[in-house]
């Protein structure tokens, strides 16, 4: 049983809760490749994962796949790959979210995670979220910044700031932010808290909003 330290962690009820609640990964980059990670790894069994883009080779400095990896879809990698790792069954949709096919691709979910680069998608996710009442945590980065941060107190940033990849970045914050995203996501599962967080990695801080 891969989750066996987790149930010793948290308990049979909280390992339940998590395996039973539904989770859309909007995004499978830098952060959200590593949280679907973590959050399989944890015990979630009902995940999704979208995301339209493919392999580079520059993603693999901050993302988890493997050179043979290159070119293929990533969000459909990233389900294969968690499947072979853990027997978790990912769904992985390698198509662009749009306020058209929101309701296809989003339909089911319990809560959302947003980790998209660009302000276009993350805009139709904080509406869906408002719309249809269901919880949207939003994780971001830029460079030496990081923020975790549920839909009510999120504000869409900027398109100036689309594309990540762009950016300075060290793997390093990139894991940082997305420990705490999947960690914010358990507690908010087991007991309803709605933490919002910062980090600012040259002084090696995190902060509660």
């Amino acid at each position: 049983m891969y989750t066996y330290h987790e149930h010793i962690h948290r308990g049979e009820e909280v390992m339940h809760s998590i395996a039973e609640i539904g989770v859309t990964v909007c995004g499978a980059g830098a952060l959200g490749a590593n949280i679907a990670e973590s959050l399989v790894r944890s015990g979630f069994r009902r995940l999704r994962v979208i995301d339209r883009d493919r392999i580079e080779e520059r993603n693999l400095s901050t993302q988890p796949w493997q050179r043979s990896d290159i070119g293929a879809f990533k969000a459909t990698i990233l389900a294969n790959d968690l499947y072979r790792a853990v027997g978790a069954k990912v769904e992985g949709i390698a198509k662009e979210l749009t306020e058209e096919n929101a309701v296809l691709f989003l339909h089911g979910s319990d809560i959302l995670i947003d980790t998209f680069d660009n302000s276009g998608s993350r805009s139709i996710l904080k509406e869906w979220s408002e719309k249809k009442e269901v919880p949207c945590l939003h994780v971001g980065l830029a460079s030496e910044y990081a923020e975790v941060i549920w839909n009510d107190a999120y504000r869409v940033p900027s398109a100036a700031q689309d594309d990540i990849c762009d950016y300075p970045l060290a793997r390093n914050l990139v894991m940082m932010a997305a420990s705490l995203a999947s960690e914010t996501l358990v507690r908010f599962v087991e007991s309803g808290r709605v933490e919002n967080r910062t980090i600012t990695f040259e002084d090696f801080s995190i902060q509660h909003l």
